[in-house]
């Protein structure tokens, strides 16, 4: 399920106006020091981790990590659920967000796997 457009317009109040927002996705972190939520970012010209707030995981209190825009987040590593890597953080997502993380990076590593656009006139 995409997250709602409230949970974008925090991301964009914390990140700013400039970029433009491809893909939002919440995420666990797993291993040393602990567990703890975020939500990835995929703008036009960067990823971003943003650290969330404890029990309102909607809510992206600081950008925790950033990444230039050409870094892959796959492969997705199957396990009992998704996990990617991005820098030395491992970060688990739900079976739903697979098919984020593979379109974030075709649009930057493979575009020609993309399907056209529907609707290019709009």
């Amino acid at each position: 399920m995409p997250v709602s457009s409230a949970v974008r317009d925090r991301c964009r109040t914390l990140l700013g106006q400039q970029e433009q927002i491809l893909y939002v996705f919440p995420a666990l972190s797993i291993g040393p020091p602990g567990a703890a939520n975020f939500l990835i970012v995929v703008t036009d010209k960067a990823i971003s981790v943003l650290a969330t707030r404890m029990l309102r995981t909607d809510r992206p209190v600081s950008v925790h990590a950033a990444f230039p825009r050409h870094t892959r987040l796959g492969p997705i590593t199957p396990a009992p659920r998704p996990v990617i890597e991005l820098g030395s953080m491992a970060f688990e997502v739900d079976e739903e967000y697979a098919a984020v993380v593979a379109a974030a990076d075709a649009e930057v590593f493979a575009p020609e796997t993309l399907p056209p656009d529907p609707l290019p006139d709009l």
